[in-house]
C-alpha cells in the first residue's frame, strides 16, 4: 500500500475511506475558505505558474529539485488526485448522496471552453461546492451546477470515457474528497503539470492493465489510445502482440475500451 494510503486510508485505498468524505472535514475553516478560493488560487494562478515553468523547462531543460520538491510538497497537502477505472467510479458513485456537474475548471481557464466533464461528490447532505465561488466562469451561477442522479452520471462518465477521458479522484485540502474529473493529459492543468514539469500531482491507479496473448491480434488500436505510451508491440512466433509497459502504466483502463478481442484487462497491482 502506498504512503498515501497509509496516511489516509485507515487501512484501506484512502478513496474508500468514508471518513475522507466527512461534513467534519467540510466544516474545517481552512478548507472552506481554500475551496472558495480554488479557481482562482489554485486553477487560474496554477495555470499561469505551469506556463512559466514550461517555458523555463523548454531553455534549461528541467527545474531544480528544491522548485519541484516544493510543488509536490503542496500538491499532496492541497489538491491531490488519483487515477482510477470506471469500476472504482462506479462504487464511488454508488454511495454518495449528492451528485453535481460540474464546468471543467481547467478547459475554461485555457480556452474558455464549457465542458461539464466534473463531478462534485458528497456522502453527506452539506455539499462542497457550495461554497465554491462560481463567478469565475462568468455566467450566472445558476446554470453552472447540474445536479444529476447516480445512474446518470455513470453513463456520462462512461460516455466521456469512450472520447478517451481519464477519471481521476481529488481532495480539496488532503484528505477530504470532492470530486471525480474525467479529462485528458493535453486538457488538464494537473496532470500536463505531472507530466511536463515531471511533478506528481497524482497516483497511478491501484490496477495495472494486462494482455492475453491468447485473444490480441496485434491491430494496435490500444496503443493508439493510451495516453501514457505505455503499450508496445513485440513479434513473436510471426505475430505481433501488444505489450505493457508497467514502468509507464497508470491503470486507466482506457485500452480496454478500444480492443476488438477483449484481450486486455485489468489487475490488481496487489496480486501477483
Amino acid at each position: 500500500m502506498c504512503e498515501f494510503c497509509s496516511k489516509h486510508g485507515e487501512g484501506k485505498i484512502w478513496y474508500r475511506n468514508a471518513s475522507n468524505y466527512s461534513e467534519d472535514l467540510l466544516s474545517d475553516l481552512r478548507r472552506r475558505k481554500f475551496i472558495e478560493n480554488f479557481l482562482e488560487k489554485t486553477v487560474k494562478e496554477g495555470f499561469e505558474n505551469l506556463s512559466r515553468l514550461e517555458s523555463i523547462i523548454q531553455k534549461k531543460g528541467n527545474l531544480p529539485e528544491r522548485i519541484t520538491f516544493k510543488m509536490l510538497e503542496k500538491a499532496k497537502e492541497e489538491h491531490y488526485g488519483q487515477v482510477i477505472p470506471i469500476e472504482e467510479v462506479k462504487e464511488i458513485l454508488d454511495k454518495t448522496i449528492d451528485i453535481v456537474r460540474l464546468p471543467c475548471a481547467c478547459r475554461w481557464t485555457i480556452d474558455r471552453s464549457d465542458i461539464r466533464c466534473c463531478y462534485g461528490i458528497t456522502y453527506h447532505p452539506h455539499a462542497w461546492y457550495k461554497n465554491l465561488n462560481m463567478n469565475y466562469f462568468e455566467k450566472p451561477t445558476s446554470n453552472l451546477l447540474e445536479s444529476i442522479n447516480k445512474e446518470k452520471a455513470l453513463e456520462e462518465i462512461e460516455d466521456l470515457e469512450k472520447k478517451g477521458a481519464i477519471h481521476t479522484i481529488w481532495t480539496f485540502v488532503t484528505p477530504f474528497i470532492g470530486a471525480i474529473c474525467n479529462c485528458t493529459i493535453e486538457e488538464c492543468i494537473a496532470m500536463r503539470t505531472h507530466y511536463n514539469i515531471k511533478v506528481e500531482t497524482f497516483l497511478r491507479a491501484e490496477y495495472m492493465a494486462q494482455i492475453d496473448k491468447t485473444l490480441c491480434n496485434g491491430c494496435g488500436s490500444c496503443a493508439k489510445f493510451c495516453q501514457f505510451n505505455a503499450i508496445d508491440s513485440i513479434y513473436e512466433s510471426g505475430i505481433y502482440f501488444a505489450t505493457i509497459n508497467h514502468n509507464k502504466c497508470y491503470g486507466c483502463g482506457l485500452c480496454r475500451k478500444v480492443c476488438p478481442t477483449t484481450a486486455i484487462s485489468l489487475r490488481s497491482i496487489y496480486i501477483k
